[in-house]
């Protein structure tokens, strides 16, 4: 199969009305389009289960619903690209620090949240099937670090865990046994984190086929380090590798939003300066490190929300969105000097170059 150069832009619909566009070269052009001609073939779209208040208020961050993931796969079916589902098994956001239950969910018990994650999978696919969309990669659950789903599936429930993990493959499975499933952690450097983590869920042969790593290098460190990481993680469980998650600023300017992630002081901690170059240079060793992966075991990357431009009202979250995940974080504009492309949506030298790497 094709080296994998993918992006997640699950923010876009949102971004779009409120009145964001895409040029390549000049041209103003449907972004896919624009993404498929740069060379990208893959683009991932997260789910939330109910992503609205119980008095219908919107979270944010895109909205992921159903409706939503299908109306942007069927964008990126009409240029030809893969499209990878991800999961969250949540009503919103979900990380190593946060992985809370559907509002619907919170009362089940084990067993019920087992069925109903299998239920919730198979309905999800066939959903995406009758609309012409069906995937051709499936992320069951989003940065599992510390596990899905609390508190039943913690990491430190480990066998829960993994029994709710393998409800949800086994939905995939039995849906389509050839769709590859990815399980997906945050930082691809540690790699006694990666070597723990799936040495603890070895015993229990879960069907998966590729192990996703999430890599920001001014949080995670050198890509030396994702690349040692990466030769030693494949060989060890003899899985191919993807680099679910990456990016880097092209300008350490805040672009006139609130709350950015990233910074001057985040850029120091990097080999790459906050410019178009430096953001260039990263995507290019980036793809040579995981092309580097020994036996072929790496798949390639998905660069993550490369549309994501400077409007100050596509926070990460809305007010509803907060509350329900208890987070008191800046309500802003976090990722747009870490786009594919510049403030007034002109794509960037890395996405133009995209292709010859």
């Amino acid at each position: 199969m094709d080296f994998i150069k993918g992006m997640d832009v699950s923010m876009l619909q949102e971004l779009e009305a409120q009145g964001a566009v895409y040029r390549h070269q000049g041209k103003q052009k449907d972004l896919f389009q624009i993404l498929r001609e740069s060379g990208v073939n893959l683009i991932r779209l997260r789910l939330w289960h109910n992503p609205y208040s119980l008095q219908g208020e919107p979270y944010g961050g895109g909205t992921n619903d159903l409706k939503t993931t299908i109306s942007l796969a069927r964008r990126a079916a009409q240029q030809g690209l893969m499209f990878m589902l991800n999961i969250h098994y949540s009503d919103f956001w979900t990380d190593p620090s946060k992985q809370l239950k559907p509002k619907a969910w919170r009362e089940l018990d084990l067993k019920a949240l087992k069925n109903i994650v299998y239920q919730y999978t198979t309905q999800t696919l066939q959903e995406l099937k009758s609309a012409s969309v069906e995937p051709q990669f499936v992320q069951v659950g989003n940065e599992l670090t510390n596990g899905f789903l609390w508190p039943e599936g913690h990491v430190d429930s480990l066998e829960n865990m993994v029994q709710l993990l393998n409800a949800g493959i086994a939905a995939v499975k039995s849906f389509n046994a050839q769709i590859p499933v990815l399980l997906h952690l945050d930082y691809g450097t540690d790699n006694a984190l990666y070597r723990r983590w799936f040495s603890a869920v070895e015993q229990y042969e879960l069907a998966f086929d590729m192990i996703g790593m999430s890599y920001y290098p001014y949080w995670n460190g050198k890509i030396a380090l994702l690349e040692q990481n990466m030769a030693d993680i494949s060989a060890r469980f003899h899985k191919d590798i993807l680099v679910a998650e990456t990016s880097i600023g092209y300008t350490a300017d805040s672009l006139g939003c609130e709350g950015m992630v990233y910074s001057q002081e985040l850029a120091d901690k990097t080999d790459y300066p906050p410019t178009c170059e430096g953001q260039q240079h990263f995507l290019a060793d980036l793809i040579k490190a995981v092309r580097n992966v020994p036996q072929n075991y790496g798949r390639g990357l998905i660069y993550w929300e490369p549309e994501w431009l400077p409007i100050p009202q596509c926070a990460w979250a809305k007010p509803a969105g907060c509350e329900y995940n208890k987070d008191k974080g800046v309500l802003g504009n976090s990722w747009a000097n870490q786009a594919l492309f510049d403030a007034h949506g002109n794509a960037n030298p890395a996405l133009l170059h995209l292709k010859e790497m």
